[in-house]
């Protein structure tokens, strides 16, 4: 069996897990997931994960993300380990660009599985790789920010840093043509935007 290598870097949102072999990454989550993740990883109890620094380079890649540098996660080689079902929705999450979101439904649309938005829903919740895959990006169709296993506070933070204007744990409806005027744009200047201070909601 190919050994698996453990890194535990810090995030704004708390501490992550990364786990990965010599040559795909197979794990990325935050560290009070970390039963969640063995267990998607069908790694054991007895199993030794062996302590590494920066496997694969993901550690820095995800603290670029944090940092700003939206492309970082874009190269990392992942290990796609689930079924061919969730293999298609968690390879078409990555299609999801930084700053956009998608619905369930229309996630469904995109892998030719029109009406499978509940099969959808629960591959979502199956991804290993959180962040790597941002299922964060992925909304319900009335924009409220639903299901996320880290936690909807961190999805919300996510999103805000990546440039979205969420209210509470829903996505802002754009301003009507009639405000155009009043409003100011998401990011002034066009810079990138501001990372939101994490709070977590009671």
């Amino acid at each position: 069996m190919t050994p698996l290598f453990i890194d535990r870097p810090d995030s704004p949102l708390g501490r992550l897990l990364v786990v990965a072999d010599d040559q795909t990454l197979h794990g990325v989550d935050f560290a009070d997931n970390e039963a969640r993740l063995m267990r998607l990883l069908e790694v054991g109890d007895g199993a030794a994960l062996i302590p590494k620094g920066d496997p694969l380079g993901a550690s820095s890649a995800l603290a670029a993300y944090f940092a700003g540098d939206w492309a970082a996660l874009d190269a990392l080689p992942v290990h796609y380990g689930g079924t061919p079902f969730q293999n298609r929705v968690w390879k078409a999450l990555r299609t999801i660009a930084f700053g956009q979101t998608l619905s369930y439904a229309a996630l469904a649309e995109r892998i030719g599985a029109p009406g499978a938005c509940r099969a959808v829903g629960r591959a979502n919740g199956l991804n290993p790789l959180s962040l790597v895959l941002p299922c964060h990006r992925v909304i319900g169709g009335s924009g409220a920010l639903t299901g996320y296993a880290g936690g909807l506070a961190r999805k919300a933070w996510l999103l805000r840093h990546e440039g979205l204007a969420i209210e509470g744990f829903r996505l802002a409806p754009a301003p009507r043509l009639s405000d155009a005027g009043s409003c100011r744009p998401l990011i002034p200047g066009g810079g990138r935007p501001t990372p939101a201070p994490f709070r977590r909601h009671p």
